[in-house]
Order: structure tokens, then C-alpha cells, then sequence
């Protein structure tokens, strides 16, 4: 119920709406990555998708920030069921990839965000590492781009308070790490798959 409740409110802030351009809600174990310009994206992209999808969908999410106050890390961990991360100083004990494969295990999505950061310009920033490592990890799994526009503008950097206008989430076409695909012109290839979700 505080689920339901929570992404009703995420919605009514951000009057977000799904566009399923490239695929449809499935249950069946995806990563759905996105690019990164506000601290709403995660909440925001998790409260759009559908319930039953939403249920089985962890974000993955910074520690240092999402453990900052009480209230964040009550939302993160009771609200969202994010996998929150260690993104400054990993080390093997706890492997960012490690977690996130072991949070989709046989029936699980996340959503993540490949730039590692938030950046506000139009375009995502070429994408860190991760999302390739985790594609030749499990090559089964779909790859959703995920594009979030507007979100920005609805609660900029350094801003507590957000402004009302209206945000979109587009799903796009999966994509798959292609066999001998390098690292870099795989990870080239979703982000413009990301891009190209703007047209």
C-alpha cells in the first residue's frame, strides 16, 4: 500500500507519463537504464512502470546520498527496495556488479544509470563501465534504454523543492551485447540508443 501511495505522489509531483515505444511491461528479468540529470529520475522512472513490474524492479542507487538522512534511506530501503551502492571507493567485499546480479538473480530488474552521476545537458555523458560488465555477465537478460526528459527543469541540482511541469519516460527497443562486441562501442551504443529515444 505505501508502494502504491508513494509512486501515486511521484506522479502527481511530476505528472509523468509512460510512452512504451520499443517494447511492453514484462515481468520476465531486465535492466532498464536511463540517463541521470535529477535526484527524481530513479523514484520517478520506478513509479511509472506499471505495478506488478514495479514490484519485481529495484532501483540501484548511490549510498552515500540515499543514506544521508533518515527519510531518504526509509524511502530507498522500505519504499523503493533499492540496491543502494558503493560508487566512491568499492572495494571486492562490496562489488557493485556482484550486488546487482545478485539482486536480479532468477526473477529480478534494475534500473540504473550508466553515467554514474547526474549531468544536466540534453545528451547523456558517455556511459561508465557497469552496464557492459553486467550485459556479459547475462547475456539473457533484455536491455531496456530508458529515456527521462523534463526531469531537470522539475527539481534542478541543489533545489529541495520541485517545480510543477511535466516529465515523460520513454521505453525503448532492447538491445543486447552483441558476441565480441568491445566494451566501448557497446557502451556507445546505448547510450545513442538513449539518444535516439528523444525523436
Amino acid at each position: 500500500m505505501t508502494e502504491q501511495l508513494v509512486a501515486n505522489l511521484f506522479r502527481l509531483c511530476t505528472g509523468v507519463q509512460a510512452r512504451w515505444t520499443g517494447c511492453e511491461p514484462s515481468l520476465e528479468p531486465r535492466i532498464y537504464f536511463a540517463n541521470h540529470t535529477s535526484n527524481l529520475d530513479g523514484p520517478t522512472l520506478w513509479a511509472a512502470l506499471p505495478p506488478e513490474v514495479r514490484h519485481v524492479c529495484r532501483p540501484v542507487a548511490a549510498r552515500d546520498y540515499w543514506s544521508g538522512t533518515r527519510m531518504r534511506q526509509f524511502l530507498a530501503e522500505q519504499v523503493f527496495h533499492a540496491l543502494l551502492i558503493e560508487r566512491k571507493q568499492p572495494t571486492p567485499r562490496d562489488n557493485p556488479i556482484a550486488q546487482m546480479l545478485e539482486a536480479i538473480g532468477e526473477c529480478g530488474s534494475l534500473i540504473l544509470f550508466p553515467e554514474g552521476g547526474r549531468f544536466p545537458g540534453p545528451d547523456p555523458v558517455p556511459f561508465k563501465s557497469g552496464l557492459f560488465h553486467l550485459a556479459k555477465k547475462r547475456p539473457d537478460l533484455d536491455l531496456v534504454p530508458v529515456l527521462l526528459d523534463n526531469m531537470n527543469r522539475i527539481l534542478p541540482k541543489g533545489e529541495f523543492l520541485p517545480v510543477p511541469l511535466l516529465a515523460s519516460v520513454t521505453f525503448g527497443e532492447p538491445i543486447r551485447l552483441d558476441a565480441g562486441e568491445p566494451r566501448d562501442v557497446f557502451l556507445e551504443r546505448a547510450r545513442q540508443s538513449v539518444i535516439a529515444l528523444r525523436s
